[in-house]
Protein backbone atom coordinates (compact mmCIF):
# COMPACT_ATOMS: atom_id res chain seq x y z
CA UNK A 1 0.00 0.00 0.00
CA UNK A 2 2.63 2.51 0.73
CA UNK A 3 4.36 1.46 -2.65
CA UNK A 4 1.12 3.04 -4.26
CA UNK A 5 0.99 5.82 -1.98
CA UNK A 6 4.57 6.72 -3.55
CA UNK A 7 3.62 5.82 -6.96
CA UNK A 8 1.09 8.18 -7.01
CA UNK A 9 3.21 10.77 -5.63
CA UNK A 10 5.84 10.31 -8.53
CA UNK A 11 2.93 10.25 -10.77
CA UNK A 12 1.21 13.77 -9.25
CA UNK A 13 4.76 15.68 -9.87
CA UNK A 14 5.09 14.31 -13.38
CA UNK A 15 1.58 15.71 -14.19
CA UNK A 16 2.25 18.72 -12.20
CA UNK A 17 5.58 19.17 -14.59
CA UNK A 18 3.71 18.47 -17.49
CA UNK A 19 1.02 21.29 -16.40
CA UNK A 20 3.91 23.58 -15.31
CA UNK A 21 5.43 23.13 -18.81
CA UNK A 22 1.98 23.41 -20.65
CA UNK A 23 0.90 26.54 -18.91
CA UNK A 24 4.59 28.44 -18.62
CA UNK A 25 4.64 27.98 -22.89
CA UNK A 26 0.49 29.46 -23.19
CA UNK A 27 1.33 32.47 -21.20
CA UNK A 28 4.49 33.08 -22.81
CA UNK A 29 2.65 33.12 -26.07
CA UNK A 30 0.01 34.90 -24.49
CA UNK A 31 2.63 37.72 -23.20
CA UNK A 32 4.31 38.28 -26.77
CA UNK A 33 0.40 38.02 -28.81
CA UNK A 34 0.12 41.12 -25.91
CA UNK A 35 3.25 42.95 -26.79
CA UNK A 36 2.77 42.89 -30.58
CA UNK A 37 -0.73 43.90 -29.85
CA UNK A 38 0.49 46.74 -27.58
CA UNK A 39 2.93 47.55 -30.76
CA UNK A 40 0.06 47.35 -33.15
CA UNK A 41 -1.57 50.32 -30.91
CA UNK A 42 1.69 52.30 -30.82
CA UNK A 43 1.64 51.87 -34.84
CA UNK A 44 -1.83 52.72 -34.85
CA UNK A 45 -1.89 55.68 -32.66
CA UNK A 46 0.92 57.27 -34.60
CA UNK A 47 -0.94 56.72 -37.77
CA UNK A 48 -4.08 57.86 -36.36
CA UNK A 49 -1.97 61.14 -35.43
CA UNK A 50 -0.38 61.17 -38.47
CA UNK A 51 -3.60 61.31 -40.31
CA UNK A 52 -5.10 64.01 -37.61
CA UNK A 53 -2.23 66.30 -38.66
CA UNK A 54 -2.69 65.48 -41.97
CA UNK A 55 -6.69 66.40 -41.58
CA UNK A 56 -5.53 69.22 -40.04
CA UNK A 57 -3.37 70.39 -43.17
CA UNK A 58 -5.71 69.32 -45.44
CA UNK A 59 -8.79 71.03 -43.27
CA UNK A 60 -6.90 74.19 -43.71
CA UNK A 61 -6.07 74.07 -47.88
CA UNK A 62 -9.67 73.88 -47.75
CA UNK A 63 -10.13 76.96 -45.75
CA UNK A 64 -8.23 78.56 -47.93
CA UNK A 65 -9.76 77.57 -51.20
CA UNK A 66 -13.06 77.68 -50.03
CA UNK A 67 -13.20 80.94 -51.08
CA UNK A 68 -12.85 79.31 -54.38
CA UNK A 69 -16.36 78.66 -55.33
CA UNK A 70 -15.96 76.05 -57.84
CA UNK A 71 -13.31 73.85 -55.48
CA UNK A 72 -15.75 74.28 -52.40
CA UNK A 73 -17.70 71.13 -53.57
CA UNK A 74 -14.08 68.53 -54.40
CA UNK A 75 -12.65 70.23 -50.81
CA UNK A 76 -15.66 69.26 -48.52
CA UNK A 77 -15.34 65.88 -50.48
CA UNK A 78 -11.88 65.22 -49.91
CA UNK A 79 -12.93 66.28 -46.18
CA UNK A 80 -15.91 63.68 -46.10
CA UNK A 81 -13.44 60.91 -46.98
CA UNK A 82 -10.35 62.10 -44.62
CA UNK A 83 -13.00 62.24 -41.64
CA UNK A 84 -14.46 59.07 -42.91
CA UNK A 85 -10.90 57.59 -43.07
CA UNK A 86 -10.24 58.93 -39.60
CA UNK A 87 -13.55 57.84 -38.15
CA UNK A 88 -12.13 53.76 -39.18
CA UNK A 89 -9.27 54.45 -37.78
CA UNK A 90 -10.23 55.53 -34.65
CA UNK A 91 -12.65 52.36 -34.76
CA UNK A 92 -10.00 50.23 -35.40
CA UNK A 93 -7.88 51.87 -32.73
CA UNK A 94 -10.95 51.38 -30.08
CA UNK A 95 -11.17 47.32 -31.37
CA UNK A 96 -7.63 46.67 -30.71
CA UNK A 97 -7.79 48.62 -26.60
CA UNK A 98 -10.66 45.86 -26.45
CA UNK A 99 -8.48 42.97 -28.14
CA UNK A 100 -5.78 43.90 -25.71
CA UNK A 101 -7.60 44.37 -22.98
CA UNK A 102 -9.31 41.28 -23.56
CA UNK A 103 -5.60 39.31 -23.71
CA UNK A 104 -4.43 41.21 -20.23
CA UNK A 105 -7.50 39.92 -18.43
CA UNK A 106 -6.84 36.15 -19.77
CA UNK A 107 -2.77 37.10 -19.11
CA UNK A 108 -3.74 38.06 -15.64
CA UNK A 109 -6.21 34.65 -15.28
CA UNK A 110 -3.21 32.80 -16.64
CA UNK A 111 -1.03 34.26 -14.23
CA UNK A 112 -3.08 33.38 -11.33
CA UNK A 113 -3.35 29.33 -12.83
CA UNK A 114 0.36 29.63 -12.82
CA UNK A 115 0.35 30.68 -9.33
CA UNK A 116 -1.69 27.78 -7.88
CA UNK A 117 0.28 25.55 -9.73
CA UNK A 118 3.46 26.96 -7.97
CA UNK A 119 1.94 26.49 -4.54
CA UNK A 120 2.92 22.76 -5.38
CA UNK A 121 6.80 22.83 -4.17
CA UNK A 122 8.27 19.95 -5.96
CA UNK A 123 12.09 20.03 -4.57
CA UNK A 124 10.09 19.76 -1.18
CA UNK A 125 8.00 16.96 -2.30
CA UNK A 126 10.78 15.29 -3.72
CA UNK A 127 12.47 15.89 -0.63
CA UNK A 128 9.17 14.24 1.33
CA UNK A 129 9.26 11.59 -1.41
CA UNK A 130 12.90 10.43 -0.65
CA UNK A 131 12.55 10.33 3.19
CA UNK A 132 9.43 8.51 2.73
CA UNK A 133 11.22 6.10 0.50
CA UNK A 134 13.72 5.82 3.18
CA UNK A 135 11.78 5.25 5.85
CA UNK A 136 9.63 2.11 4.27
CA UNK A 137 13.43 0.74 2.99
CA UNK A 138 14.06 0.83 6.84
CA UNK A 139 11.11 -0.89 8.10
CA UNK A 140 11.28 -3.38 5.12
CA UNK A 141 14.81 -4.28 6.13
CA UNK A 142 13.47 -4.60 10.01
CA UNK A 143 10.27 -6.63 9.19
CA UNK A 144 13.10 -9.08 6.81
CA UNK A 145 14.86 -9.37 10.11
CA UNK A 146 11.71 -10.21 12.19
CA UNK A 147 10.65 -12.36 9.56
CA UNK A 148 13.44 -14.23 9.33
CA UNK A 149 14.17 -14.45 13.33
CA UNK A 150 10.31 -16.29 13.50
CA UNK A 151 11.30 -18.52 11.16
CA UNK A 152 14.19 -19.57 12.79
CA UNK A 153 12.46 -19.56 16.26
CA UNK A 154 9.53 -21.68 14.66
CA UNK A 155 12.13 -23.87 12.64
CA UNK A 156 13.65 -24.78 16.72
CA UNK A 157 10.67 -25.11 18.33
CA UNK A 158 8.93 -27.58 15.28
CA UNK A 159 13.06 -29.12 16.30
CA UNK A 160 11.66 -29.36 20.12
CA UNK A 161 8.43 -31.04 19.64
CA UNK A 162 9.79 -33.48 17.51
CA UNK A 163 12.45 -34.28 19.91
CA UNK A 164 9.88 -34.16 23.05
CA UNK A 165 7.22 -36.50 20.68
CA UNK A 166 10.67 -38.67 20.50
CA UNK A 167 11.11 -39.05 24.11
CA UNK A 168 7.55 -39.51 24.66
CA UNK A 169 7.73 -42.30 22.53
CA UNK A 170 10.62 -43.93 23.77
CA UNK A 171 9.01 -43.48 27.45
CA UNK A 172 5.75 -45.37 26.40
CA UNK A 173 7.95 -48.07 25.04
CA UNK A 174 10.51 -48.15 27.78
CA UNK A 175 6.79 -48.13 29.75
CA UNK A 176 5.46 -51.10 27.69
CA UNK A 177 8.86 -53.50 27.53
CA UNK A 178 9.13 -53.31 31.20
CA UNK A 179 6.32 -52.96 33.42
CA UNK A 180 8.26 -55.23 35.86
CA UNK A 181 10.50 -52.26 36.09
CA UNK A 182 7.40 -49.94 36.97
CA UNK A 183 6.96 -51.75 39.64
CA UNK A 184 10.28 -51.61 40.86
CA UNK A 185 10.61 -48.10 40.34
CA UNK A 186 7.64 -47.63 42.76
CA UNK A 187 9.07 -49.74 45.11
CA UNK A 188 11.90 -48.22 45.24
CA UNK A 189 10.72 -44.93 45.55
CA UNK A 190 8.39 -45.84 48.42
CA UNK A 191 11.46 -47.09 49.94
Amino acid sequence: MPMLAVKNLERLMEIEADLKSQWEAKLADKETEVAKYQAEKKQLEAKLEKQRNALAEQQQKLAKMSSVAEDTSRMEQLNRELESRSTRLQEEVATQKKRIKMLQRELSTEREELKTFKQFDPQKMKKNLDASKKKLAEKISANDLLQKSNNKLKKDNDELRQKLKELEAKQEESDEKSPESKADIKQEETA
